[in-house]
């Protein structure tokens, strides 16, 4: 067979993700606080872009680039009514819509908000946390015995490290003083007596210890287990047991007991300034039975292009390069405008289809929520998976219960007599009221957990019942007992 160069034609598809897609891609996994930064950097890089002063209720209409006015406000239920009937295609499965949205001059201001009332109030900062020193330091005073020592004590709580630990060895520290060391042992046990239990400690066994005394658990056999941790971090339980003297039952609820205590009590107090939450999306139930969503604009600024600066410039560019550089600055603009108002609309819809899933936790709360996954609410609203994932990413919802993450409401589903299942977060609240309610006289183990749960419509195994018990920090039926005994001594 002779070989010789051919023209072929053949025709093929493939996603192309321009840079402006990809820019677009970003923008959405973005909270509103992260796209105010971006927006203020793309103020500075391009002259044509300029802030416009954003929607209130009671404001009359925005005025748009091409004269239009924006639609009325629509409310969460139409939002959900309209579903996938929005022309905007999903940005990361159309990736010429953006380049067509260039040549256009249809550009719009983020609709969709609600003229309802303002959404809740949570713009209180956290107060700057005590340091570690400071906070011991202020409870020496009243405990000291004397001024002595409060001074060593003081000293001993300047050498702690961040985790609360003491790495200097007691002798050291009476040598350096010029002090007996029965004073210096005097000071140290008044640095370990002090909130939070722990701290003060020269090793983990001693740490533990402390916090095992505080809760009237250091018994001769958790002593013993303590004084052998090696042991435990090997994993030789057998060992452990018989030293211990212990069975299975018994070393397991020893070890619940320490999973309870905290290692590194120090790191509860570090001085900084705690960041308030600021939420994306704000809702709230209207007078209509329905829903009112917005998002919080309070944190996002409306981009707007300086038509009158653009004819300007334009005015005065001769040359091709001076026309080419402002063309490119109007469509960059023209498109981030663009892209922030898709941005928007793509997470209206992601939180709209949220308050229609579980609507039952936005009325009655937590024991409503049912299992969700980010698949079904692609599927509902015709969008790729990964865009809903990117949409609830780093972003807040806040509502009359709250403000969560929206992460939150995508959880787990366990067994429930129904088929239906249910979300793990509304077996845990069952959990804790169960426990909460409870007669001090008649602690509820694991297994009369489950037969109540059982009862109600959740069909979970005992270990899945203690799993979630110890995540949401509730104790055994043994630690329980003994913790409403002594509340009701």
């Amino acid at each position: 067979m002779a070989l010789g160069p051919r023209l072929d034609l053949r025709q093929t598809q493939s996603l192309v993700m321009t840079p402006q897609l990809q820019q677009a891609i970003k923008l959405l996994a973005l909270s509103n606080l992260e796209i105010e930064a971006f927006i203020g950097d793309a103020l500075e890089s391009n002259p044509l872009l300029e802030t416009g002063e954003v929607q209130r209720e009671g404001d009359g209409p925005a005025e748009l680039l091409d004269g239009d006015t924006l639609p009325e406000p629509l409310t969460a239920d139409e939002l959900m009514l309209a579903g996938a009937g929005e022309a905007d295609a999903p940005l990361d499965i159309d990736p010429d819509a953006l380049d067509r949205d260039r040549d256009t001059g249809d550009w719009s201001a983020a609709h969709g908000m609600a003229g309802g009332e303002d959404g809740p109030d949570i713009t209180e900062h956290g107060d700057a946390e005590l340091s570690l020193a400071d906070h011991l330091e202020a409870q020496i005073g009243p405990a000291a015995p004397d001024d002595r020592i409060a001074f060593i004590a003081r000293h001993i709580v300047g050498l702690l490290d961040e985790a609360g630990y003491l790495p200097h060895a007691l002798t050291d520290i009476a040598q350096d003083l010029g002090i007996a060391l029965a004073e210096a042992q005097l000071a140290l046990d008044l640095v370990q007596s002090l909130d939070p239990t722990g701290v003060g400690a020269r090793n983990l066994s001693e740490c533990l210890a402390l916090q095992a005394k505080e809760a009237d658990r250091y018994d001769p056999c958790m002593q013993v287990l303590l004084a052998n941790l090696e042991l435990l971090a090997k994993g030789s339980f057998a060992q452990i047991k018989r030293i211990c003297h212990v069975d299975d039952e018994d070393l397991a609820e020893m070890l619940a007991e320490l999973r309870g205590y905290d290692p590194k009590p120090g790191l509860q107090f570090g001085g900084s300034v705690q960041a308030a939450v600021v939420p994306d999306v704000l809702i709230s139930a209207n007078a209509r039975s329905g829903w009112d969503i917005q998002i919080n604009q309070a944190t996002l600024p409306r981009l707007v292009v300086n038509r009158e600066y653009y004819v300007e410039l334009r005015g005065g560019c001769s040359d091709k390069q001076s026309k080419g550089w402002l063309s490119e600055k109007l469509a960059d603009a023209n498109w981030l405008i663009k892209a922030l108002d898709q941005r928007q609309k793509t997470i209206l819809k992601v939180a709209s289809e949220i308050v229609k899933q579980q609507e039952g936790f936005f009325r009655r709360g937590v024991s409503e929520l049912k299992p969700l996954t980010l698949a079904k609410v692609a599927e509902a609203i015709e969008m790729h998976e990964s865009t809903v994932s990117r949409v609830t990413s780093n972003k807040y919802l806040a509502c009359e219960r709250g403000t969560f993450e929206m992460k939150y409401f995508f959880t787990s589903g366990v067994g429930s007599a129904d088929g239906e299942g249910a979300s793990a977060e509304a077996v845990k609240a069952r959990i804790k009221a169960l426990c909460d309610g409870e007669d001090p006289k008649k602690i509820l183990s694991d297994d009369a957990l489950v037969d109540l749960l059982k009862a109600e419509g959740f069909d979970l195994a005992r270990r899945t019942v203690a799993k979630y018990r110890e995540a949401i920090g509730i104790g055994s039926s043994v630690q329980r007992r003994r913790q409403k005994k002594l509340e009701n001594l």
